[in-house]
């Protein structure tokens, strides 16, 4: 089924909640596929409302349907989103996407797989490609920002994915032992620790003129060194 056609859907227990006798057992069954306790608690209220007061008045019976009815279809949108299939890609819609996220576990960019970035979030792989390759070479994600201004992710699909992602981030860690050290070190030090001297000597000096580097990515577009020359700092 595709990601469109699964909203458009109205599950079966939605018209079940149209027959007097089983609407309130319609929405309690869709609490116990939601894992939703709440939706439970209305179900069994509307099945004892039915059999105790129903037969009093047909007044009473009538507005007890009404509200079933109501019920089942003001939940069907949060029920379709509480069980969108896991194998089925997430929407492109934002809107769609944000219900789906909000009953789905979060992903931590810095430490999840390549598949939950393609899979989970949806990213295309030449994305999910530059994120692992920084990953791997000591770079610590800590904004959506960041995404945008060092992979160049579009913030319209940063924007989408927003309720989905999360960020670890320990600065004390990355500007220890991560890449950053380069951002701190000079050509010398950067030496000492196995980078060839003609690289020290050029990542320091573009440093100093035009600032601190962003990413080994930046490192490599700025100076056009290749990472082996510098792949020690990492």
């Amino acid at each position: 089924m595709s990601q469109p056609s699964w909203f458009d859907q109205t599950p079966m227990w939605v018209w079940w909640s149209f027959v007097p006798a089983l609407g309130g057992a319609a929405i309690a069954y869709a609490g116990v596929k939601a894992s939703s306790n709440v939706w439970i608690g209305v179900g069994a209220s509307l099945m004892v409302a039915t059999i105790a007061l129903a037969p009093i008045s047909g007044t009473v019976a009538g507005l007890i349907w009404v509200a079933q009815v109501f019920t089942a279809f003001t939940i069907k949108r949060e029920y379709l989103a509480k069980s969108y299939p896991k194998n089925l890609p997430l929407p492109a819609d934002p809107q769609l996407f944000a219900a789906i996220a909000a009953h789905r576990p979060k992903v931590e960019i810095n430490s999840c797989s390549k598949n939950d970035l393609v899979n989970v979030l949806g990213l295309p792989i030449v994305y999910a490609n530059d994120i692992d390759l920084l990953r791997s070479e000591g770079h610590i994600f800590t904004s959506l920002e960041e995404l945008h201004d060092i992979i160049e992710i579009p913030n319209t699909t940063l924007k989408r994915i927003e309720p989905m992602v999360i960020f670890s981030y320990d600065y004390r860690l990355e500007a220890t032992y991560s890449w950053k050290r380069v951002n701190l070190m000079t050509a010398d030090e950067l030496i000492a620790v196995g980078v060839e001297p003609t690289a020290a000597n050029a990542i320091v000096a573009e440093r100093q003129k035009n600032g601190d580097f962003k990413s080994v990515m930046d490192i490599k577009k700025r100076t056009g060194i290749p990472f082996s020359s510098y792949q020690k700092i990492t």
